[in-house]
């Protein structure tokens, strides 16, 4: 009876003291909500555009008014170095800049399973602390895997468009047209793709008095895709040497195409293979049946 009553004295402190850090949480929030302009510091000034997770958007407007503060005392420079990585190379900087990113975290992964935990001891729900756990888990890690999500279906357009663009480059460069021509002409005429409207951005960059040697370089920083560090690589070299840059282009034309043929053999080596355990799950006791069912059927009702 006495261990009983101390569980409950326990279970008692730690839901006031969980009330209390939520009270705090909120009053902070109130009375610190001038942070926002700091920490909001977008690049280009202009408000974050409407994110594609209608998760982020639902959640954005908690994120401002409780944990926005906190996400800018997070100051571990290598920890917020990687988050602006990550937003960068999945092409959100326009959507999250890495307070909204850390907020996030801290909504989902500290304050969400806090309140769980508040209302599951105040309107005894019963549910198990641990689930409350295991979902701070989950949500602190959702932007970790939102931007990954949305990175890799940028590396899959950017795979599939970039032997087509630099084929384009090459032809657009032996017709006449300087580099920085024949991009315009893509941008021009692909519209659209995550690829075009990167290049764009080189463009606007060359424009605003960068070289294309540091507009090519940001370039591969935005995007980080292998075959096209490959790429500026080459052309980087080409400019510095004084090779032909058509020529350039045409052998990365042909060399694209042929890694894009040895992934596409790859991914078919690697389909073959995963199809084989639906086989041994499936279909290969079904065939077994088949073959040594009716003999075991026979020598089980015939030795009778």
């Amino acid at each position: 009876m006495t261990a009983f009553l101390s569980f409950n004295i326990i279970l008692l402190l730690s839901g006031l003291g969980l009330a209390a850090l939520a009270v705090y949480l909120f009053t902070s929030a109130v009375f610190n909500n001038n942070t926002d302009a700091e920490a909001l510091a977008w690049a280009s000034g202009d408000e974050p555009a409407k994110s594609k997770s209608g998760l982020i958007n639902f959640s954005r407007p908690l994120v401002h008014n409780f944990t926005l503060q906190h996400a800018a005392r997070v100051k571990n420079p290598q920890y917020r170095e990687s988050v602006r990585k990550k937003i960068l190379t999945s092409g959100l900087s326009q959507e999250l800049n890495v307070d909204e990113f850390i907020g996030l975290q801290i909504l989902w992964g500290v304050l969400l399973p806090i309140v769980m935990v508040i209302l599951n001891f105040a309107l005894r729900l019963g549910y198990p602390y641990w689930l409350s756990f295991g979902i701070g888990l989950i949500g602190a890690y959702y932007p970790h895997m939102y931007c990954k999500g949305e990175r890799q279906k940028r590396y899959v357009q950017i795979a599939a468009d970039l032997p087509f663009f630099i084929d384009l480059m090459a032809l657009s460069t032996e017709a006449g047209l300087d580099f920085i021509g024949a991009i315009q002409k893509i941008v021009d005429k692909a519209q659209g793709s995550v690829l075009a409207d990167e290049l764009n951005l080189v463009l606007r960059d060359i424009k605003l008095g960068s070289s294309r040697k540091d507009a090519l370089i940001a370039l591969s920083d935005r995007l980080d895709v292998p075959e096209l560090t490959s790429f500026v690589a080459v052309v980087r070299d080409a400019d510095e040497t004084g090779a032909s840059i058509a020529q350039v282009l045409k052998d990365q034309s042909v060399q694209m195409r042929l890694e894009r043929f040895v992934r596409a053999e790859k991914a078919g080596a690697r389909a073959s293979q995963l199809m084989l355990l639906p086989m041994m799950a499936f279909i290969l006791p079904a065939v077994l049946i088949l073959v040594f069912g009716p003999v075991i059927l026979q020598f089980w009702y015939g030795g009778n």
